[in-house]
């Protein structure tokens, strides 16, 4: 029997209802469910409860009750072990969560029957030179941007250890293909379908006129530098990991862990486009 981890945006009831629902049919089943000590407290299940860093081990299968950015959180937890995800949508129109509220049922005993496919997306590795922590890893994107309101941050690039430009901006992103939808797009950078494997390198409001993507080769690094008396930090899909001094670098490359969706056929990303932006059919 699979051990099921089930990730549930806990401010959302609609999302808990449904989260106690799939814990009754997966018992039914003799599989094991786990939750996070947060999910477990909400739900008054603390004998399922296992810390964030051991939640992992073991796992067969993780379900995201919520919007794109449970899916991110439950991605950050599991895809290094190479645990599949489904996202189920209790948020508004997501480019990450594949089955609907009603179809969540349906859709967990699909996987176990085995009528599933799973989509392999590109991760960023993320390395913060002179930091103890991490690597990080980010399915959308990393930002390296200014700490203070009003003020621009340098930042000097290097690709592939060869010095690229010097930005004077609010900040930089790389970004992954499937990140192109997030923060890159509303910086002016392109929409690229997210199977494909690619760095988007993309200023944030630069003082320059030069302010165009770079799309790199999955097999590139970016280096970003931060430069003179500015402190900036760096935000790994959306959530600020570090402060950065200047001289501190960071180093983005893709992960050796792709994150690895579970889909059913049901979404097809062109459409979910369409439907985003009001793309009306002619």
């Amino acid at each position: 029997m699979a051990r099921v981890a089930l990730f549930v945006h806990t401010q959302r009831d609609a999302a808990v209802d449904q989260a106690q629902k799939l814990i009754s049919w997966l018992d039914a089943q003799d599989h094991t469910v786990v939750l996070p000590d947060e999910e477990a407290q909400a739900l008054g299940l603390t004998d399922r409860a296992v810390g964030e860093e051991h939640i992992s081990q073991n796992l067969d299968l993780a379900v995201s009750l919520g919007g794109d950015g449970n899916v991110l959180r439950a991605v950050r937890l599991v895809a290094n072990e190479g645990t599949p995800v489904i996202g189920v949508n209790f948020g508004q129109l997501g480019y990450l969560t594949e089955v609907e509220p009603e179809d969540a049922l349906d859709a967990l005993a699909g996987f176990f029957a085995g009528t599933h496919a799973v989509e392999e997306r590109m991760r960023l590795s993320v390395e913060v030179e002179g930091s103890s922590e991490g690597p990080y890893h980010a399915l959308n994107e990393v930002v390296v941007e200014k700490v203070d309101s009003g003020r621009t941050v340098r930042l000097h690039v290097d690709l592939n250890d060869d010095f690229f430009t010097t930005y004077s901006a609010d900040g930089v992103i790389v970004a992954t293909p499937t990140g192109s939808t997030a923060y890159s797009l509303s910086a002016r950078g392109p929409i690229v379908d997210p199977m494909h494997h690619a760095l988007l390198l993309t200023p944030v409001a630069p003082h320059s006129l030069f302010d165009r993507t770079l799309v790199l080769s999955p097999d590139d690094h970016v280096k970003v530098t931060v430069l003179e008396d500015r402190d900036a930090c760096i935000a790994v899909d959306g959530n600020i990991v570090e402060q950065l001094g200047v001289g501190q670098s960071v180093i983005c490359r893709a992960s050796p862990h792709p994150a690895r969706l579970v889909s059913f056929g049901g979404k097809d990303f062109h459409r979910t486009l369409k439907t985003k932006f009001g793309l009306a059919d002619r």
